[in-house]
């Protein structure tokens, strides 16, 4: 099999670019700004085609409607402290550069990470610092980190580049279920293909490794099922 691919589209830019994300669901948006700094992730919202998600070195995540011009919707406040745009202006997401962020796979919740070693998820509809602990996520990387959520598990989890590892936690718990073991460098990235149920994650070690489930004992229908993946 050949495949002839041909180039749709050019995009000139004259800063650089951290990250970029094709909405699954709108056709046309708008261009955005707001922070201070460099924005190192960004992610549209899997279930409105209007809200966007932004991370920035400036230790801010944003909710931004696109289709309005008055500025962004929530400016998450790691303290969750008061609602109002005099103070909106000086709430952090992160004690660092918030360099990651993902939606759940329902759109209800937003998961940051950040260089202060932290992972956050929000309540996306308000902006609510969900304080789930997650304990420390290591996280040293310079620019954008690219984690990303199950989709069709029992229990959803989350996975986030960990050095050369991948760690899987659940999303709601904060209970860290393993480390996925596979690369010799530091992973970079990785993306949860639902159709398959598979991983993939790209490393510095020039390899992109496939994860899949492996239950290794059958249990009951009606008990929860905890997955691990191999490589």
């Amino acid at each position: 099999m050949s495949f002839d691919y041909q180039i749709a589209d050019v995009f000139n830019f004259e800063e650089t670019v951290y990250s970029h994300h094709m909405s699954p669901v709108a056709t046309k948006h708008c261009l955005v700004a707001g922070h201070r700094q460099e924005i190192l992730a960004v992610s549209w919202s899997p279930r409105y085609e209007y809200i966007l998600a932004t991370a920035s070195a400036d230790s801010k995540a944003k909710l931004w409607d696109v289709r309005r011009a008055s500025g962004c919707l929530i400016t998450l406040d790691q303290h969750n402290g008061e609602k109002s745009q005099a103070v909106e202006s000086a709430n952090t997401a992160h004690n660092g550069k918030v360099n990651g962020l993902c939606f759940t796979s329902d759109g209800l919740h937003l998961l940051t990470v950040g260089t202060d070693n932290r992972m956050r998820l929000w309540n996306s509809s308000n902006g609510e610092n969900t304080l789930v602990n997650y304990g420390k996520v290591c996280n040293d990387s310079r620019k954008g980190l690219k984690f990303t959520v199950s989709c069709g598990c029992s229990s959803e989890f989350v996975f986030v580049p960990y050095g050369s590892t991948i760690a899987v936690y659940t999303v709601y718990s904060g209970e860290q279920i393993t480390m996925l073991k596979g690369h010799y460098k530091s992973v970079d990235c990785c993306v949860f293909q639902s159709n398959f149920q598979e991983l993939y994650s790209g490393s510095r070690d020039c390899n992109i490794l496939a994860w899949i489930p492996s239950l290794h004992e059958s249990v009951p229908d009606d008990e929860e099922v905890n997955i691990i993946y191999t490589n």
